[in-house]
């Protein structure tokens, strides 16, 4: 199935708001982070697309300028042939984490990609099962890949910087 017919599917199926973007190699439709699991479980669910995979969930820190994080989901369905991009934008904030809800109850694999999403970028991600470090040690300060991110220059007594 080609990325307009399940943004038709989508649209005529759930009552979401997206904006879709085709003018890249890789068309997107970006959602509201409050759609996501309801437009997840329809993707994984609905047996035209039956999407059995979440291939890949990449986090992107687009600076404090736009003052957002970027969630871009990769699902793919080997059995119809098919992929399909999701994109999620969240705040930066400061007194907490950004949060999104968790696809951990829809694909296994969404546990370890949130988990690397949470250690890297310090993105929340709502009722996974277990959110805790997966690179770094349980101790460690900050989140390595926003780019306002400083290193430390002493960790448990070692220099490091």
């Amino acid at each position: 199935m080609k990325f307009e017919e399940i943004c038709t599917l989508i649209k005529t199926e759930l009552s979401v708001d997206f904006q879709v973007n085709e003018n890249q190699l890789q068309p997107t439709m970006t959602v509201l982070a409050d759609d996501l699991v309801k437009i997840a479980t329809f993707l994984k669910q609905n047996n035209a697309l039956f999407f059995d995979q979440l291939s890949c969930l990449t986090a992107i820190d687009n600076g404090l300028e736009a003052n957002t994080f970027e969630l871009i989901y990769h699902f793919t369905s080997i059995l119809r042939e098919h992929q399909f991009i999701i994109k999620v934008f969240v705040p930066r904030t400061i007194d907490v984490l950004p949060s999104v809800d968790s696809l951990a109850s829809i694909w296994k694999t969404a546990d370890w990609h949130e988990r690397e999403a949470y250690d890297l970028m310090g993105i929340h991600f709502n009722n996974h099962p277990d959110l805790r470090r997966i690179l770094l040690p349980a101790d460690w300060i900050g989140y390595p890949l926003r780019k306002n991110y400083v290193e430390a220059e002493i960790y448990h007594g070692l220099k490091i910087k």
